[in-house]
């Protein structure tokens, strides 16, 4: 079972914390991270682009010349599809890009990434966070006193409103709770702070597993 330091809000040491080795000592598995970080990113589109059939194509109600005795091709509108500004035939359409996948295959892409994680040194432990006022100022320095720099991830086992005010106008950080916690926000961040309670969630899940 492998083993990772506790330290304090200011960087101090704080004894260590055991990971269960179910959870942080998984084999890696480039395929299955693909897998579930593709059908991520498609549930995080928003599916909003859209084009205007010829139905909803201002204009081109007339007929634009009559049926016969012209010499030209007989014509009904001018908003046809293959008429400059009609209709567009098969474009796309608002529409929902998510798809399910089984839980327990995302649950065990989770696992992977955070033993890549744990491997990669981008782990750190807090003994517990705490914030005794909603200040911005407050929170990045606790990030400065554990040296994360870039992507920052706080994962905490409960999310107080005084940490959410605070953080949410720190582009580089952002604040998830364990249960919430997706392969997707591993690999994204360069940097994971878990509160020692939300490492301790995961040894209780397995268990319970």
């Amino acid at each position: 079972m492998a083993e990772l330091k506790v330290v304090t809000q200011g960087g101090k040491a704080a004894g260590q914390v055991e990971l269960p080795d179910a959870v942080f000592a998984r084999d890696s598995n480039p395929a299955l991270l693909h897998e579930v970080m593709v059908r991520e990113l498609a549930c995080l589109r928003q599916g909003t682009h859209a084009t205007k059939t010829r139905a909803f194509v201002s204009g081109g109600g007339r007929k634009p010349w009559r049926q016969k005795g012209t010499g030209r091709a007989r014509q009904g509108s001018i908003r046809a599809p293959h008429w400059k500004g009609g209709g567009v035939v098969f474009g796309p359409h608002p529409r929902d890009h998510g798809y399910r996948m089984p839980r327990k295959k995302v649950r065990a892409a989770l696992e992977v990434a955070l033993s890549e994680a744990l491997r990669a040194e981008k782990l750190v432990c807090l003994k517990e966070f705490k914030l005794k006022a909603p200040r911005t100022r407050e929170f990045v320095k606790m990030l400065e006193g554990l040296g994360a720099e870039g992507a920052t991830l706080v994962v905490m086992d409960e999310v107080p409103e005084n940490v959410i005010l605070a953080s949410r106008n720190v582009p580089s950080a952002a604040v998830v709770q364990v249960n919430d916690l997706t392969p997707y926000d591993v690999l994204a961040a360069d940097r994971l702070v878990f509160v020692k309670s939300a490492l301790e969630w995961f040894g209780e899940a397995s268990d319970a597993a």
